[in-house]
């Protein structure tokens, strides 16, 4: 029996991304494509079928949504939500909430890794992201931040990591390989 292969999707929060939360902005639109054809090539060609999403605002939401999307197409692909603490969005907009619980609702597994907030419950869903996967899809500009703080964790424990940069919409990959 093959052991199921999964992927952690990680990226700027939509405060740091070039379009801010111009969803309608061509960019977003763009970038939104590249996610989607970079998870069906991780389901097509790498055998995907577990995503992990922290459900952040920005690329955690997008792509959570592009899989819930694509499940109607590929039931077999199974989306888990990973939440820091109960309140992570707490202090979101009612509509970012919103948003944010129905992902959560239609998704096939919800985490919850501790219960109240704390200086490194962050830090845990990242180790717990990067430990239960073996590849990771990232949006990232390069600069200092959370998804550079993954990539360091991903790189030393040897994950396949495919990155899309928001600022130039180029894809790169480091190591990844077929099942």
């Amino acid at each position: 029996m093959n052991q199921e292969m999964s992927c952690c999707i990680i990226g700027n929060t939509t405060r740091t991304l070039p379009f801010g939360f111009d969803e309608s902005n061509d960019y977003c639109i763009k970038l939104k494509q590249l996610l989607q054809e970079q998870i069906l090539f991780l389901i097509k060609t790498l055998g995907v079928s577990h995503f992990i999403s922290g459900v952040d605002l920005g690329v955690g939401q997008y792509a959570a949504e592009i899989i819930l999307d694509l499940k109607k197409d590929y039931p077999q692909v199974i989306l888990e939500c990973v939440s820091y603490c109960e309140k992570q969005a707490q202090n979101w907009s009612v509509a970012q909430r919103e948003r944010y619980f129905s992902i959560i609702a239609q998704s096939d597994r919800e985490t919850l890794l501790q219960r109240s907030y704390s200086k490194d419950c962050r830090k845990k869903r990242r180790e717990y992201m990067v430990a239960q996967s073996q590849y990771i899809l990232a949006v990232w500009n390069g600069r200092p931040g959370n998804a550079r703080n993954f990539l360091s964790l991903a790189r030393k424990l040897g994950r396949s990591v495919i990155v899309i940069n928001p600022d130039t919409l180029e894809v790169s990959s480091e190591a990844v390989r077929e099942s």
